[in-house]
């Protein structure tokens, strides 16, 4: 690998991202040599001169020297960024780190949705597993080397199997090791960082199976942005909903769609417009730093398109898959990242506010106040908030959102595959509607344990280590019939307001396999992530009786 590092690239406030080349697969002595000089030769470019000129560096104080690095063979592995800090709020205590199969260059360039993880730092640290996110990519192609050593291609790109799509590239101890060398290059800089990382091959076939990182350079967003004012925005109307996809920020913006496929187009662009297109790379800078909003068919939170409109503070909606199909060139249309991590594209221009917050003059109150929060994605830019902690944390949309299957329906999996091996279309449909949903967990069970413990988790991290009191579920039963399965296991209640619901579920032998799952994830949150600023709360407990017997099932 020939692999450019400039003097001026990565500075703090700018990030000179993919400005100059990288070459990957290169062999041969004379092979090496030429692409040094196309190293050097990249830092005059037209988008490194563009860039230069609008950042205002003078175009002969920028210097570049090469790092000619063993080149990692993770074709036959996988390979990813990762940020030091949470890239969508700046909170500081958490590693971001993003991966994809293949080489890491469709990571960054945003050609794949990549899998998605949460470290947070300060249990990390003791000793602690505190992975407080999971999130299983499309990742529907790979770059490998080229197989023909005459090809003008050193890497193409080839499609990914089904199976590969549905597994994380990463195993949880692979994803801990990364964290740790994330913190270890963190302290040593003193300030966010920027890292790529590969892994060399599976360590059977191919390589060594070992985890490098191959690069580090400054964040250069929320590092460098104030802490003193907070910004919200939101929607005051709805509209039809074109298509959604990872939102960047928590902006809103709107305008003229621009619907570009090849970069040779630009020059049609104008200022306000909404760009949507495939992807991007930095030739498409000159038009990005002008639009009115960004959104790309491809790519993940850590992709160029990402980092280039957080840097510009223009709201960015990527990984659409069909974005540049189902939005009409021409049309009017409102791009929202203000709804948490999904952003949403709505025809028309949707009326919103923004709402900028001064936390400094805030008042401090008497009064100790705590917040509800029940969405997890929301939870590391809420504790920024002046407060004392969470006081209703609910599991509701945990459930709802991020596992969406009847927690019965996991615990006795094997026995609705066996109904449905024997005929029962109910049954086979439901098995199938969660082996969609589940395909990283052979063991269904525990994709229930660790969905509670990374939303819970990820929700007392962003508020820790103030007290975050979490409510048990607490859906009535009509709620629960209407998760994947809901309908095998729930009565039909002429009133479920008051019927089975809260405490009297937790000890009943009916649902109490349910229950103990819920109480692992509980515990796993607090014991195996360190996270014991989570308190518990039980609902909807009609006598001391009751209560005694919840504790006894708790103990």
């Amino acid at each position: 690998a020939v692999r450019s590092s400039a003097t001026a690239e990565d500075l703090p406030d700018a990030s000179f991202a993919g400005q100059q080349e990288t070459y990957l697969n290169i062999r041969g002595t004379d092979a090496l040599i030429d692409n040094c000089r196309k190293c050097f030769a990249s830092l005059f470019t037209n988008r490194a001169i563009s860039y230069r000129h609008d950042k205002g560096f003078g175009q002969f104080d920028v210097y570049l020297s090469i790092a000619v690095q063993k080149m990692i063979r993770s074709d036959a592995a996988s390979a990813g960024v990762i940020f030091s800090i949470d890239t969508e709020s700046g909170f500081q205590d958490a590693v971001f780190l993003t991966g994809a199969w293949g080489l890491g260059e469709n990571v960054v360039q945003g050609s794949v949705n990549p899998d998605e993880f949460y470290v947070f730092k300060p249990t990390l640290k003791e000793g602690k597993r505190p992975i407080v996110g999971k999130r299983v990519g499309s990742k529907e192609i790979k770059m490998i080397y080229n197989p023909d050593p005459s090809a003008d291609e050193p890497v193409l790109n080839i499609d990914t199997t089904p199976e590969e799509q549905g597994q994380y590239v990463l195993s949880d101890d692979e994803i801990l090791k990364l964290a740790k060398w994330t913190c270890i290059i963190e302290d040593h800089y003193q300030k966010a960082m920027d890292i790529e990382w590969a892994k060399d091959g599976d360590g059977k076939d191919v390589g060594t199976g070992d985890l490098y990182i191959v690069q580090a350079r400054p964040e250069t967003v929320h590092s460098q942005t104030s802490k003193k004012f907070m910004e919200t925005y939101k929607l005051q109307e709805t509209g039809n909903l074109i298509v959604t996809g990872q939102a960047v920020g928590t902006k809103i913006g709107q305008g003229i769609a621009n619907v570009i496929e090849n970069v040779e187009d630009i020059h049609d662009f104008k200022k306000g417009e909404v760009l949507v297109t495939d992807m991007t790379d930095p030739d498409w800078e000159p038009i990005m730093k002008i639009a009115g909003a960004i959104v790309t068919n491809r790519g993940g939170r850590t992709c160029h398109a990402a980092i280039i409109s957080r840097e510009l503070g223009i709201p960015c909606i990527v990984g659409t898959r069909d974005g540049s199909i189902k939005i009409k060139n021409g049309s009017e249309i409102t791009t929202s990242c203000a709804e948490g991590e999904t952003g949403n594209i709505y025809e028309g221009l949707l009326k919103f506010e923004v709402d900028k917050l001064d936390l400094e003059k805030i008042p401090k109150t008497r009064t100790k106040i705590m917040m509800n929060v029940g969405i997890p994605e929301r939870a590391f830019s809420e504790g920024q908030i002046p407060n004392e902690g969470v006081g209703l944390a609910r599991e509701e949309f945990i459930i709802n959102s991020h596992i969406g299957i009847h927690p019965l329906a996991l615990y006795y999996f094997d026995d609705l595959k066996a109904k449905a091996e024997a005929g029962d279309t109910d049954s086979a449909d439901v098995v199938n509607e969660i082996e969609a949903r589940t395909t990283a967990y052979p063991d269904k069970k525990q994709f229930f344990v660790d969905k509670i413990a990374e939303g819970v988790g990820r929700i007392a991290a962003g508020f820790y280590p103030k007290d975050v009191i979490v409510r048990l579920s607490d859906f009535k039963s009509n709620e629960y019939a209407n998760l994947v399965g809901g309908v095998f296991y729930e009565p039909v209640e002429s009133n479920p307001m008051i019927g089975w619901r809260g405490a009297s579920r937790y000890y009943d032998d009916k649902y109490k396999p349910a229950f103990e799952l819920e109480c692992q994830g509980l515990l796993k949150a607090r014991n195996e992530m360190g996270l014991t600023n989570i308190k518990l709360m039980v609902p909807f407990c009609r006598t001391p009786e009751e209560g005694r017997k919840v504790i006894e099932v708790l103990k």
